[in-house]
């Protein structure tokens, strides 16, 4: 049987993303390991970072924490994000998605309700980490409007991802290599920017490609948020760069959903 091949109205397409979404969210929390990788792994870098790599990298461990804890937030988004591609492959592998495509639901449901579940991931693991990082002695030093506000960037770069990761989890065949290859583009986007040092102490050639990374701008963008500083710069390349991951992988997913499906 095939899925209803009439016009879905907006409002059963909402309802029929809603129904997904909770199926989506039920498995997320059943399932231990995604909410140990949303919520356990940021803290367990932060501590990494902090009191073992700290007092090498900096002269201050205190300053460096107000430093490092803005780009764990970042970090905490980009781990989350690789698990909407895993978890569209494994769907697909195990022949949910042709069960889905036989109820007469709107074609756009699955992936819109599967990135709305993994946003509402990202948002718990926001709030467990910027609890925690309050917790080890992270202090905002802007107002709770800013604060909110760095949030949202953190969500809507988040956004941004995920819509990479289903690309890749809906073009490659097993959820291994999509994790692996998941894994592979986010370490150069990750390392290569201001996450965890400033960009003056890179290699010229480094510090070129940090400085255009999209993380850097959304790590730059959220630390002046948090602790005070100019925004609109890297605030204006970070949703330039937003805007254009959603313009080429939004259209790119959804055309690989239809052919996959």
């Amino acid at each position: 049987m095939r899925a209803v091949s009439g016009r879905v109205g907006p409002r059963a397409a909402l309802r029929h993303t809603g129904a997904i979404a909770r199926r989506n969210l039920l498995q997320v929390v059943h399932d231990r390991g995604a909410i140990l990788d949303a919520t356990l792994m940021p803290m367990i870098f932060t501590l990494i970072f902090v009191y073992v790599f700290g007092g090498a990298i900096a002269d201050d461990q205190g300053d460096y924490k107000q430093y490092l804890l803005p780009g764990i937030m970042v970090q905490t988004v980009s781990f989350a994000s690789r698990l909407t591609g895993v978890t569209l492959n494994v769907d697909a592998s195990r022949g949910v998605m042709d069960r889905l495509r036989a109820l007469p639901i709107a074609r756009s449901a699955v992936l819109s309700a599967r990135i709305s579940a993994d946003m509402c991931r990202m948002l718990l693991g926001q709030l467990v980490m910027f609890g925690f990082a309050l917790i080890i002695g992270f202090r905002v030093q802007t107002d709770v409007l800013s604060a909110l506000a760095a949030i949202g960037v953190l969500l809507a770069y988040g956004f941004a991802l995920c819509w990479i990761s289903a690309f890749i989890g809906l073009a490659l065949k097993s959820p291994e290599t999509v994790q692996s290859v998941g894994f592979i583009w986010t370490i150069p986007l990750q390392f290569g920017s201001s996450m965890f040092v400033p960009l003056d102490t890179m290699p010229g050639w480094l510090r070129a490609f940090a400085q255009v990374n999209p993380t850097t701008l959304v790590t730059d963008t959220c630390r002046n948020l948090f602790l005070g500083g100019p925004v609109a710069p890297s605030a204006l390349g970070a949703f330039l760069w937003i805007g254009g991951i959603l313009l080429v992988f939004a259209p790119l997913s959804v055309w690989k959903y239809r052919r996959y499906t």
